[in-house]
């Protein structure tokens, strides 16, 4: 199951936080707002998650003491925490395993005068490890969250033991890419009828699919919320180009460079990171490890679960290890 673990990032910005795994055990409940309840109804598994709010710093009360690797999980642009949920979920049999709902993302919040910049991701996850005590706390980040993973590694290398970065690349991507986001957003066909009509467009219809991707469109049916008029994301497409922007235009490897800590770059054979690029970004890491997944695109983790177990499992046993 899934537990709640409310998270007040920078500016206030109240984060919805998922640690997975079986929930601490206390002797008897504290208050009424300790207690197990429903998350909010969406269209993903999260949505029907149990979920329990936690005010206090730290870790939880009663965590098992041999479960004390911290491991955040933070996904990518449109993404939400329960994307990582099958990831969570084998990590969580020895480590203390959370993913971030990021702001504007999931079941965080969503307020249009807050800041979508680097710097206000980055401070978010800075302050989600110092919160939920998981430091010095394994990164693994998908696409923008692998771009927050390294760059707060640079920022905080005290907070962070090492990074999993996955099909994130580090060369500047350039206004064409910003304009074909945008149009993009605009041929999304909202609101969607019925989460099938969800999983054929993004799985099939979507003129980004070069072949019919099941994965792909469970990924996106994730992310849809039941509405009056139908089925439309959790998040704001404002929102993402607004998050988006602050990355596309400028390259990132002099922070890459900044990274002392162990790190591995993870690619789909068929992603948007080229091996080229990531063969590059390991040569630039200090202390860089590479690894690609056969049959996998842009989705890495969601497309093979199973060998993206297989091909991070054993560096993070190297860097977990007691």
């Amino acid at each position: 199951m899934a537990r709640r673990i409310d998270v007040t990032g920078t500016g206030g910005v109240r984060l919805a936080a998922w640690e997975f795994g079986d929930p601490p055990k206390a002797e008897q409940p504290r208050s009424g707002t300790d207690a197990v309840i429903p998350a909010q109804s969406t269209g993903g598994r999260e949505g029907r998650a149990a979920a329990a709010p936690a005010t206090a710093p730290g870790a939880a009360p009663g965590a098992d003491p041999e479960r004390t690797s911290g491991v955040l999980l933070l996904h990518g642009l449109m993404g939400r925490a329960s994307h990582w949920a099958s990831t969570a979920r084998w990590l969580s049999e020895r480590h203390r395993a959370v993913a971030l709902d990021q702001r504007g993302h999931g079941q965080s919040e969503k307020p249009p005068e807050a800041a979508f910049t680097r710097e206000a991701y980055v401070e978010d996850a800075e302050a989600a490890l110092e919160q939920l005590g998981l430091t010095p706390a394994v990164l693994i980040g998908h696409a923008m969250g692998a771009l927050t993973a390294w760059q707060l590694a640079a920022k905080r290398p005290d907070l962070v033991r090492a990074v999993v970065l996955c099909d994130m690349r580090a060369s500047a991507l350039g206004a064409a890419s910003q304009r074909e986001w945008a149009d993009w957003f605009t041929s999304w066909p909202l609101p969607f009828a019925t989460l099938a009509d969800v999983r054929k467009w993004f799985g099939e219809d979507d003129p980004w699919v070069e072949r019919p991707n099941p994965s792909r469109g469970e990924f996106y049916a994730e992310v849809m919320q039941e509405s009056p008029d139908g089925w439309r994301p959790v998040f704001a497409p404002e929102q993402m180009l607004k998050s988006r922007e602050t990355w596309v235009y400028d390259a990132h490897w002099e922070e890459l460079a900044q990274v002392r800590c162990p790190a591995l770059v993870v690619r789909g054979l068929d992603g948007e990171l080229g091996r080229a690029e990531a063969q590059e970004m390991v040569r630039v890491l200090p202390r860089g490890e590479y690894a690609e997944v056969a049959d996998a695109g842009h989705l890495v983790h969601y497309d093979q679960p199973e060998a993206w177990r297989t091909a991070i499992e054993p560096f993070l046993d190297g860097v977990l290890a007691p």
